[in-house]
């Protein structure tokens, strides 16, 4: 398989002489006419595996730049984001879309650092199929592998590229072994590396039997394969054969070959791209971005076998209130239906929001509902509001192209939807609708901030929303006991994303140490007797109270009995030493946490006829309660989680021995299929605040867990938390 027109414009490109923008003229035809002329295609692959430069080795073998960018520089089209850039990284989704004859492709470049998994998740959610990068240097590593699973969960169609095959340690073999064995025997290379002196300099299609050179410094030619290298593969190509008939809808077909019959090369192509496009077959090419070897039979590839956005699905959407679920098609004349699939803040044209269009057609200068609903939890309140379209753009990095419309199956880019957070749903007016949400991952790492200054708070304020309308996988969090301004982030490289954005914004800030919300509570009896007495002259104050305080069981609360006789307290007096006492439990008696667990019973005390009033015995009370505290002995209660992890079986040792080091207790140990165990344990939150960090680091980055609070247990002695 080739791409002629690529091939041409790559030539083009590469004999023009002269200074020139990085960036060819390529405005035009930019908006898909229809949907079965679009490709939606996210590259998926561990940090460092090369998706970046893969994508910058296709525009510029298409002919959309004139010469590669660099990360190293911060120049490439995928990565122009300043966090990006810093970090050398992509740390954000970002579309690249590219013009193939008469069909789009949209390249979906997701990160590849776990921190990122939302943007990742993201980027699954526009696309119809995944193009998986594997480094022939370094290999599969534990993320990839779990991603590939959740793409087979998903069934979406999936096909393996192994880059960096310039490199000298490349080892291409070892690597398409690691990916048979990571992802299944429907992995079958199409292609295989050819060339001679140890370079690896062409390409030999195992169907078509000739071999495209790649060799630097000339322009791409094909010939046939010489006669050592079409007998090396020859059994690389008699398994791909047997793999694509064993997929073949022709049950014949497979009788046909081993009766010796020569299968025609159109019908095994033909079974080939309906195999990939439903998700059971997945070819491998090779490639290289420096070389450009490899990059138009990829093109090639994306163009015919993997599927257009009519034969995916459509999300379940319903009204606004989630009922009345509606089937919806990909169709450019139905009722409109889009996503927000990520939103960015730029300084000059404010908010700009990445749209999937799934149904309709999404035009400029038109009237929408922008609504979000079910994302409270992460600080998104449900929200419906009704604005108008005013530009619609074709992004390419940075760039913002000028597009009339968006048809079903597209992707474009908004600008100044004030209200438009990610995972909103774009709608008409008069038939608004809600489409289901995508699965968020849960930010497990706390990040406590604090603003310089007063002044500098407003600011944080705004930013912050800012950013959160941008990344549900951030949680907002003003601890209502420690009174701390909490960030949740997936992890410390997305905690400094989030850091460097706020600062970008002008927000002069700190990380601080993470308090952890304790309780006090009395560990025996006490009594505590309540005095206040002030003559000034005037209108005095008299309140006189005596207490007896116990311990309740953990979750017993508070109680408060009146045991007074005589009236020695008015009725109208006794609700007010409550009061009081209430109070000073939320204020603490020790430490300055909340007080818990305790009855509190008033067993006598004194009033005066003029002087004594409600806000007096309030004072009573709470230094009643106070004093109580000072005779008797306070016993300091932490938080504890339930805590849930699975992880691979190989790594169930470590994670257990790591948990009792927390003073963890584990409570159970079940085998959940697929070589994964699930660990439940109970753990003091003062040992989980670094846990997201320090799990992936015990499971090479592929465990996973989840919490809840469980209850307050006594601090052990000598155990001094934060």
């Amino acid at each position: 398989m080739s791409v002629k027109s690529a091939k041409d414009t790559a030539r083009a490109a590469s004999g023009r002489n002269g200074a020139e923008p990085r960036r060819a003229d390529s405005a035009a035809r930019i908006a898909a006419l229809e949907p079965a002329s679009i490709r939606n295609i996210a590259l998926i692959g561990h940090s460092g595996a090369g998706k970046t430069l893969l994508i910058e080795a296709l525009l510029a073998a298409n002919g959309m730049i004139t010469r590669k960018g660099s990360i190293a520089e911060g120049t490439t089209v995928g990565d122009s984001d300043p966090a990006a850039i810093h970090q050398q990284r992509s740390v954000t989704l970002s579309l690249v879309p590219l013009m193939l004859d008469e069909t789009k492709v949209n390249l979906l470049d997701t990160p590849g650092y776990p921190d990122f998994i939302g943007e990742m998740r993201a980027g699954l959610r526009a696309a119809d199929a995944a193009l998986f990068v594997v480094s022939a240097v370094d290999g599969i590593d534990a993320t990839t592998t779990a991603l590939w699973a959740e793409c087979a969960h998903r069934r979406l169609p999936r096909a393996v590229v192994i880059t960096r095959l310039d490199h000298p340690r490349a080892d291409y073999d070892g690597v398409l072994a690691e990916c048979r064995k990571a992802f299944g025997d429907g992995v079958l290379p199409l292609y295989v590396p050819v060339g001679s002196g140890g370079g690896r300099t062409g390409l030999l299609g195992l169907l078509s039997g000739t071999v495209t050179d790649y060799t630097p410094g000339e322009s791409p030619a094909t010939r046939d394969a010489a006669a050592n290298d079409a007998a090396a593969a020859a059994g690389a190509r008699g398994e791909l054969i047997e793999g694509i008939i064993a997929e073949s809808e022709d049950e014949t077909l497979m009788e046909r070959y081993l009766s010796g019959e020569e299968i025609d090369t159109g019908v095994l192509i033909e079974d080939l791209e309906t195999a990939v496009a439903r998700g059971s077959f997945h070819p491998v090419i090779p490639t290289s971005a420096v070389t450009g070897l490899g990059t138009s039979e990829l093109l090639d590839m994306l163009v015919r076998a993997f599927p257009p956005p009519t034969e995916a699905g459509v999300p379940e959407a319903t009204d606004l209130e989630g009922r009345h679920g509606r089937s919806l098609g990909c169709d450019p004349s139905g009722p409109l239906a889009a996503e927000v699939v990520r939103t960015s803040n730029d300084p000059f044209l404010g908010r700009i929001c990445l749209v999937r269009v799934f149904s309709g057609t999404l035009r400029e200068d038109s009237p929408v509902h922008v609504g979000g609903h079910g994302l409270a939890d992460r600080g998104h309140q449900d929200h419906d509001t009704d604005e108008r379209v005013t530009h619609l753009y074709s992004p390419l990095g940075a760039t913002l192209r000028p597009v009339p419309y968006c048809v079903a199956g597209d992707l474009c880019a908004l600008a100044k939807l004030g209200s438009a957070e990610t995972g909103d749903t774009i709608s008409s007016r008069e038939d608004p609708l809600m489409l289901a949400t995508w699965e968020m991952p849960e930010p497990l790492l706390p990040v406590a901030v604090e603003a310089d200054s007063r002044s500098d708070e407003e600011v944080l304020a705004r930013s912050l929303g800012k950013i959160a309308a941008g990344d549900p996988t951030m949680r907002v969090e003003r601890n209502s006991e420690t009174h701390q301004l909490v960030l949740w982030c997936m992890g410390e490289a997305h905690a400094d994303v989030v850091m460097d954005r706020l600062r970008e914004q002008g927000v002069k800030l700190h990380a601080v140490d993470v308090v952890t919300p304790l309780r006090e509570t009395f560990a025996g009896p006490a009594t505590g007797h309540g005095r206040h007495v002030k003559q000034s002259g005037g209108h005095g104050q008299y309140a006189v109270c005596d207490i007896e305080v116990e311990p309740l069981d953990r979750g017993g609360g508070f109680e408060f009995v009146d045991k007074t006789v005589g009236g020695v307290i008015p009725g109208t007096f006794i609700p007010s030493v409550e009061k009081g006492v209430r109070t000073q439990m939320e204020k603490g008696v020790s430490a300055g946490f909340p007080v818990v667990d305790v009855r509190v019973r008033l067993v006598g005390g004194k009033a005066h006829s003029v002087d004594s009033s409600d806000a007096a015995f309030q004072a009573a009370g709470a230094l009643a309660l106070r004093e109580a505290a000072a005779a008797g002995r306070i016993q300091l209660l932490e938080p504890v989680s339930a805590v849930s992890i699975t992880v691979a079986d190989e790594h169930v040792g470590p994670v257990m021995s790591d948990l009792s080091g927390r003073r963890g207790r584990l409570t159970g140990t079940t085998s959940s299929g697929g070589g994964l165990t699930d660990i439940s344990a109970e753990v003091p939150d003062q040992e989980l605040l670094r846990y997201a960090v320090e799990l992936r680091a015990l499971t090479a980055g592929t465990g996973r867990f989840s919490r809840s609070y469980l209850r307050h247990d006594p601090v052990p002695p000598g155990f001094s938390p934060t």
